[in-house]
């Protein structure tokens, strides 16, 4: 298949078929959006929160009403399972309800320890331009939009060229629900049109969700510009199996936390560190149930796994797998390539894992397990700080004081006892290190694009 030259281009990873192109936009049309995104702000800044809440309510009724329609475009863009793709549409909808709901308590004025005269206010910032990746196509757009929006500001999405579908799609839809012109805007930018951007004065601050790569290069650009910069970038989590875990829970936490989405998540399972008095029981257990999953044409609904997003990704983790392989590990179930159309690659596990090798060092984005074993508790918690990335982690525990020492001593920025990792609006979601700056969800995202403005009258 010949692809068009100078245009993104959507391609169902499942059959290989292009499904649509579109220009890059040159400077003027970069331009063009926004200066629409600026317009749109001066509007929207002086609409009431409530009035601004009341529109979000709007947009999630019509996520609802288009839930299908939106699910089979992530499933055919980026091959995320179908029923996978409808609770994704389910629950950015749900996020809209609840900052529409809770949202505006956390920007009215805050009282000071000062004096009564003194309080604190919440202001919007300005335009936020927005750079998202695909394997959340909806909801990596809507869990930053709907905070940003709810404070003030307008939002300008750059969207990852291969889900061309699903912007268009998420645009349509923020029009249905009647936002004022240049809220919400989408630009199918190249990274010199976002480079233009960060540098336009009338852009105030910048989110980025992706590669480290990524997050860095942007990061250092608005950091040059003077401007906010949220990052969420990659992640290794671990995932940790103590002596008295319940290894039915484990496994299934296990199994649900790393190939959710065909292990194509950020904060997921990675690193599996298992403590020695059980190492060998979880691992036959978590091998023998990986291997029940059904892997397959994601629209059909039983189907576990679908294809990876891009062959490019399907063949950089193959090579990640095969280098861990060659410094020792070994393969518990899957590690080959899939013959054939579409970008399938098998629920792998890898044992033997240790520090050194690839598999425990870099991130793994894509349906691969890697097994580590630890000595005691001590060694567990020592081998889970022992990387770059700290987004989030698991423990698997009966032990009430392991679950808080854990906690206090994980280097990350959500620690899950006893489940897996998940996003949730209700709380902060963030790492440290290499895993990125900042927080999104919770009243901590909300804030993060206010200007947090004293107040203080009469002060004589």
């Amino acid at each position: 298949m010949t692809l068009p030259e100078n245009e993104a281009v959507s391609i169902n990873p499942a059959t290989g078929q292009m499904i649509s192109s579109l220009p890059w936009a040159p400077a003027q049309e970069v331009g063009d959006a926004i200066a629409r995104s600026a317009k749109g702000y001066l509007q929207w800044r002086h609409c009431s929160v409530y009035d601004r809440a009341a529109k979000l309510r709007a947009l999630g009724n019509v996520l609802r009403k288009h839930c299908e329609k939106m699910a089979q475009m992530i499933c055919c863009e980026m091959g995320k399972p179908i029923l996978q793709a409808r609770a994704e549409v389910a629950k950015s909808a749900d996020l809209c309800d609840w900052y529409a709901e809770h949202g505006p308590a956390m920007l009215a004025a805050e009282a000071t320890q000062v004096t009564s005269q003194a309080v604190i206010e919440y202001r919007p910032l300005g335009p936020v331009l927005a750079i998202m990746p695909w394997n959340f196509p909806l909801w990596q757009v809507m869990r930053g939009a709907v905070p940003i929006l709810l404070a003030g500001n307008s939002y300008l999405l750059k969207h990852a060229p291969n889900v061309l579908g699903c912007a268009a799609l998420i645009m349509e839809m923020f029009n249905e629900a009647d936002f004022p012109p240049g809220v919400f805007g989408w630009v199918n930018a190249t990274n010199e049109g976002v480079s233009q951007a960060i540098n336009d004065p009338r852009i105030a601050a910048v989110t980025v969700t992706g590669s480290v790569r990524a997050g860095s290069a942007i990061g250092a650009q608005a950091g040059a510009a003077l401007k906010k910069c949220v990052l969420e970038l990659g992640g290794s989590d671990p995932f940790i199996v103590l002596n008295d875990a319940d290894l039915d829970l484990a496994v299934r936490a296990a199994v649900a936390g790393r190939y959710q989405n065909t292990g194509q998540v950020c904060a997921a399972a990675k690193r599996f560190i298992v403590e020695s008095g059980v190492a060998q029981q979880f691992t036959d257990r978590f091998v023998a149930a990986v291997r029940q999953l059904k892997m397959g044409d994601p629209m059909v609904e039983h189907n576990d796994l679908g294809p990876m997003a891009r062959a490019d990704l399907r063949d950089e983790l193959h090579q990640q797998v095969l280098k861990t392989l060659q410094q020792g590990a070994i393969v518990l179930l899957g590690g080959e390539k899939v013959a054939g159309k579409g970008n399938y690659y098998p629920a792998t596990v890898l044992g033997n894992v240790t520090p050194s090798m690839t598999a425990f060092r870099e991130e793994l984005f894509g349906p691969v397990a890697a097994i580590t074993v630890a000595q005691d508790a001590a060694q567990a918690l020592a081998l889970a700080n022992d990387s770059e990335f700290g987004l989030s982690a698991t423990v698997i525990t009966a032990s009430e004081e392991n679950a808080h020492y854990f906690a206090e001593h994980l280097e990350c920025g959500g620690v899950f006892i006893n489940g897996f990792s998940a996003s949730d609006a209700r709380v902060a979601f963030g790492g440290v290190k290499k895993s990125g700056v900042g927080r999104e969800l919770s009243r901590f995202g909300l804030h993060e694009f206010c200007n947090i403005q004293t107040v203080w009258k009469d002060r004589r």
